[in-house]
């Protein structure tokens, strides 16, 4: 698995909308990235704000609205992980979904779920629906809050957990430490930002101290060792939010990370399509260079296979 949706594809469809979904789907992606909340009538919704003022243009929160009550996302929105991009409504698809329709739509789909909140009928709810239609080996769960993080472990550890921002600062420690090979991990995916492409996204608004801690924290990061070692282990990393091609070919080619979740499905499908061609026509030429008799002018030399009319034998001519 390399390629994940982030948000369902923000950059080409709206964000956690089931018209992104199935379009990142159709477009190749491998595993899909979304969020989920908590309405006022305990409906689990596919969001990742809880504050509605960013994607719908109204200061109300989820928590405190029936989910019949939701407001339609905005025609146009933002995309957060790129420099001034927009995106706008495809087919008219500007509704809040429900996380059990997106389970009901997508049953065979690996499904990357945040629970942006420590909330007990959150987890237990989402719980249940990852039972009843039997996900437990096709969903990721987990939250950058390490509370979140252990509650939804407690809950089910048989379901894939996702590092907490906490368990990351306690795995760099152990890994640079020299302390980590000895050191147990019940989490099964390593989920993190790639700190570099802030510099492109932000980079009229940063201060020369804010660029070179950026910087430093790629450094310690982005350590394609420790990546390995995880690997090793079981435990598969993910990088986000990239949308550039430089920045596929970092995580892929020197960080040798598993996958990268992108706002930009289709551009991610192109890069590994090319990818996959370039690397099966440098075996194809490898090949012919170590047996120079795969090449068809030696094979035209080498000899042909001749059907003889009159007594049916065949005879090999140099």
């Amino acid at each position: 698995m390399k390629h994940i949706s982030h948000r369902g594809g923000a950059g080409e469809n709206i964000e956690n909308t089931m018209t992104a979904f199935k379009h990142a789907i159709d477009a190749g992606s491998e595993m899909i990235e979304l969020d989920v909340h908590l309405t006022a009538d305990k409906q689990v919704v596919v969001a990742h704000d809880n504050n509605l003022k960013r994607v719908c243009g109204m200061d109300i929160n989820i928590s405190d609205v029936n989910y019949e009550d939701l407001p339609e996302m905005c025609e146009t929105l933002e995309v957060t992980f790129s420099n001034d991009k927009y995106c706008q409504c495809q087919n008219g698809d500007r509704k809040i979904p429900l996380l059990r329709s997106v389970f009901e739509e997508f049953p065979n789909i690996p499904i990357n779920l945040d629970v942006k909140a420590y909330n007990e009928e959150l987890i237990e709810l989402v719980h249940k629906l990852i039972c009843e239609y039997d996900r437990k080996d096709t969903t990721i769960w987990g939250n950058v809050n390490a509370k979140t993080s252990e509650r939804l472990y407690k809950i089910d550890p048989e379901i894939p957990l996702l590092f907490s921002f906490k368990r990351c600062v306690i795995l760099l420690l152990t890994f640079y430490t020299g302390l980590l090979p000895f050191i147990p991990l019940k989490e099964s995916f390593l989920e993190i930002i790639m700190p570099s492409p802030i510099l492109r996204w932000e980079k009229s608004s940063l201060t020369r101290s804010m660029k070179m801690l950026i910087r430093i924290v790629d450094i310690v990061f982005m350590n394609s060792f420790l990546f390995k070692h995880l690997e090793r282990r079981g435990i598969h990393t993910f990088l986000w939010v990239l949308n550039e091609d430089e920045d596929f070919d970092r995580a892929f080619k020197k960080l040798g990370v598993s996958a990268v979740m992108t706002d930009y499905p289709t551009q991610l499908t192109r890069y590994l399509d090319e990818v996959n061609k370039a690397a099966e026509e440098e075996e194809r030429t490898s090949s012919e260079q170590k047996c120079p008799l795969l090449s068809s002018g030696c094979r035209k030399r080498a000899g042909k296979v001749k059907d003889k009319e009159s007594g049916g034998t065949t005879s090999v001519e140099d």
